[in-house]
């Protein structure tokens, strides 16, 4: 596909390989279609202008091998969708990978920084790495972490590492432990939550998660790490489901919201850590244990940021 100013495509038909089964449509269109700006992308999609099998789909729907997606008329940029990031952002992201090699990239996320780009903002971390290793051409996200919260990040460089993540992700191949600074004291006792989850769409846009009866079961693991008095707790969180939001919302509903949650925390209390300096979500994906595919064992562990570090010593005094 040549890219000239102003230049319209007509209608495209895209059939699915093997390969290339599993991936969210949204990242299937953004590697199809150089040149075509993500917002746009993001807008067909929205409007349900792709059709897959006829049919409209989701931004998050997974591709089948052999599905022919339906591609709209575009209008295409001047030249490839890459905007070049500032170097000191490229540079952050480098020294924070952990792990590397052929087929898998994890790196210790900071805090404030998306994992990919769209509603509103034009890059995250995935679009940083694209950049930073522009020979692994097939570069995926294989799990997410929210934009404010720090910590392990896995990223495939090969369809086959991410396929075989995916599966371990839904099975037991994977262990992944947070830690959470939360309001009060959390009682020993309390040792799991399993309260069922259902994702909101506000009208503003903004997406909440609540927990009801009609949601889809949920299931957190908590373990007290430190007691800041009866203030404030340091658990450690593993969630053995995967929904959205899950270890904000659970500790909410355990009665003890994470510091800095803007979503789902307390005001009052997130006002008396940022005073001593903790402007953050207090949630950091600390450690994760996988199964590679050759049968071995990956373990990682990632240390907390200064500013986390220096909250926590402020909090002990």
């Amino acid at each position: 596909m040549t890219n000239t100013p102003s230049q319209t495509t007509g209608v495209q038909m895209l059939e699915v390989s093997p390969e290339l089964a599993g991936q969210r449509i949204d990242n299937f269109l953004r590697t199809q279609l150089k040149g075509v700006p993500k917002t746009l992308i993001y807008r067909i999609l929205r409007k349900g202008e792709v059709r897959v099998n006829k049919g409209r789909i989701k931004p998050e729907y997974k591709l089948q091998a052999g599905d022919v997606v339906r591609v709209p008329p575009l209008r295409m940029a001047e030249r490839d969708e890459d905007v070049p990031l500032a170097q000191g952002l490229l540079d952050r992201l480098e020294a924070a990978i952990v792990y590397e090699d052929n087929a898998l990239i994890v790196l210790n996320k900071p805090s404030g920084i998306a994992v990919h780009g769209g509603s509103g903002l034009s890059f995250g971390v995935i679009e940083a790495l694209r950049q930073l290793r522009p020979d692994a051409r097939e570069l995926e996200l294989v799990h997410r972490l929210d934009r404010d919260t720090s910590g392990l990040l896995m990223i495939a460089k090969k369809r086959s590492m991410l396929r075989h993540l995916h599966q371990a992700l839904r099975g037991d191949g994977v262990d992944k432990r947070y830690m959470a600074l939360v309001r009060g004291r959390w009682e020993t006792g309390t040792k799991q939550v399993n309260a069922p989850l259902l994702k909101n769409t506000l009208r503003s846009g903004e997406r909440m998660v609540e927990v009801t009866d009609e949601g889809k079961e949920a299931l957190t693991l908590f373990r007290v790490l430190r007691r800041f008095g009866d203030f404030a707790t340091l658990v450690e969180a593993r969630p053995i489901t995967g929904r959205t939001h899950q270890i904000r919302v659970h500790a909410r509903h355990a009665g003890h919201a994470i510091a800095g949650d803007n979503k789902y925390g307390d005001e009052e209390f997130s006002g008396l850590i940022r005073e001593l300096g903790g402007k953050r979500l207090f949630l950091h994906a600390c450690a994760l244990r996988v199964t590679l595919p050759d049968g071995g064992e990956l373990s990682l562990e990632a240390p907390v940021d200064e500013t986390w570090a220096r909250t926590l010593e402020r909090l002990g005094e």
